[in-house]
C-alpha cells in the first residue's frame, strides 16, 4: 500500500526528538553561514551565489536525465542576479525558464505558493507545448491512465511507485498548498515534508522533480531569511542519487511516519550548508592572497593557472600538465612554474625531474 492510500494521509508523524537532534546541529551550521556570508562585501557574496544557484539549477535538470549548458545557465544566472558584465540572459528558452522559475521561487519565498504559480512555473519548463502532445502543460495531470513511476527494460519493468488518480489531484494538492501557506512546522523541516508530499501526488504529467527541488529551495530560502542561496540541495542530491530514489520509495511504500526521510533530507542540507563554508572560506583566502599579491607582476598564462588552483583543481600540477592547459612548450610551462615559485606563490611538492608537481603556498 502506498501512503497516499492511507486512511490518515496526509496526516505525517515524525520523532520531534530525533529531528531536533540535528535540527540543534544543523541550525548552528547554517548560523555560522549565513553570519559570515552577511560580513561578505558584494565582490565575494556575488560568485559564491552565482555558483551555487547555477550547481542548483544544473543538477536539478541532471537528475531528471536533463543536461543543461553549464555556460548558459551561468550566463542567465549572472545576468538575473544583476552581474551584467558576466551574463546575458540565454537564448534558450527552456534555460532562461528554468532560471526564471528559480529567482522567482528564492526571491519571493515569502510569498504564497498558489495553483497559479506553480503553473507559471510548468509553462516556463515546457516553453514549446505544441511539440509535447503527451504532456498537460499549465494544469494538473488529465486522463484515466495510471501515473507510475518505473525502470528496467521492456518486459522487465518494475514499478517503483503509483501515484493517486488524476480525479484526486485538485483535492490533494490544495491541501498541500494550504499547508504549506499556513504551517508552523520549522521550514527546514516543511521543506523536506513537502518534498515528500509533493512528489507522492505526483500532479504533473512532466517536470515533477524539477518542480519539488524548486518548492524545496523556496522553503529553504525561507528558512535562512534570504534570497541568496549560498548552498545547493540539488547538488547533493544528485550526489547520493540512487540514496534519494531508495529513501523515496520506502518512504512511499511505508507508514505515514516519515522520520527516516525527514533525517535523510536534512543530513543533505547539512552537507550542503557545509560545502558552502568551505567554498565561502577558499573565496575569501583567494580574494585576500589576490590583495597581498596586487603588486606582483604575472603573465596572463600564470594568472589563469593560479585562479584554476584556487578554485579546485583536481589532481598534481605538473609542468607537463601547465603545458597542455595553456597550449605552450614544456620550457615555457617551466620558467612560469618557477617564476612562482620565486615569488613564494606556488611551492615544490614532489621529488625533482618529471614527478615534480606544484601547488599554492597557503600559508
Amino acid at each position: 500500500m502506498y501512503i497516499w492510500e492511507s486512511k490518515d494521509w496526509p496526516n505525517f508523524r515524525w520523532d520531534e526528538h530525533k529531528i531536533n537532534e540535528l535540527l540543534i546541529v544543523l541550525r548552528h551550521r547554517q548560523g555560522r553561514l549565513l553570519g559570515i556570508s552577511d560580513m561578505l562585501g558584494f565582490d565575494v557574496k556575488s560568485p559564491v551565489v552565482l555558483d551555487a544557484m547555477t550547481s542548483d539549477i544544473i543538477k536539478s535538470s541532471e537528475i531528471e536525465g536533463v543536461t543543461l549548458n553549464v555556460d548558459d545557465v551561468r550566463s542567465s544566472v549572472a545576468w538575473q542576479l544583476g552581474m551584467e558584465h558576466l551574463g546575458v540572459p540565454s537564448v534558450d528558452r527552456y534555460i532562461e525558464g528554468v532560471v526564471e522559475v528559480m529567482f522567482d521561487a528564492v526571491h519571493n519565498y515569502a510569498e504564497p505558493l498558489t495553483v497559479q504559480r506553480l503553473f507559471d512555473w510548468h509553462r516556463a519548463l515546457f516553453p514549446n507545448p505544441g511539440r509535447l502532445a503527451h504532456i498537460t502543460v499549465g494544469d494538473w495531470r488529465q486522463g484515466d491512465a495510471v501515473m507510475q513511476v518505473i525502470s528496467g527494460r521492456y518486459g522487465k519493468e518494475k514499478v517503483h511507485f503509483e501515484a493517486p488518480p488524476s480525479k484526486d489531484v485538485p483535492q490533494m494538492m490544495s491541501e498541500l498548498l494550504g499547508w504549506i501557506n499556513e504551517t508552523d512546522v520549522d521550514p527546514m523541516v516543511q521543506a523536506a515534508i513537502a518534498h515528500l508530499w509533493f512528489v507522492t501526488i505526483h500532479p504533473f504529467s512532466d517536470g515533477n522533480g524539477r518542480l519539488a527541488r524548486t518548492i524545496t529551495d523556496m522553503l529553504l530560502a525561507k528558512a535562512d531569511q534570504t534570497p541568496y542561496r549560498f548552498y545547493s540541495i540539488s547538488a547533493q542530491i544528485a550526489l547520493a542519487r540512487k540514496e534519494y530514489y531508495d529513501i523515496l520509495e520506502q518512504s512511499q511504500k511505508g507508514s505515514l511516519d516519515i522520520t527516516e526521510w525527514i533525517l535523510w533530507f536534512l543530513g543533505r542540507v547539512d552537507t550542503a550548508v557545509e560545502v558552502a563554508l568551505q567554498t565561502i572560506g577558499r573565496t575569501l583566502r583567494k580574494a585576500s592572497f589576490w590583495e597581498s599579491n596586487r603588486h606582483v607582476s604575472l603573465n596572463e598564462r600564470q594568472s589563469r593557472m593560479v585562479n584554476l588552483l584556487w578554485d579546485g583543481y583536481e589532481g598534481k600540477l605538473t609542468s607537463s600538465k601547465w603545458a597542455k592547459i595553456n597550449k605552450c612548450s614544456t620550457d615555457t610551462a617551466l620558467r612560469d612554474l618557477q617564476d612562482l615559485v620565486a615569488k613564494g606563490i606556488l611551492v615544490r611538492t614532489d621529488a625533482g625531474g618529471r614527478s615534480t608537481s606544484y601547488e599554492l603556498k597557503t600559508d
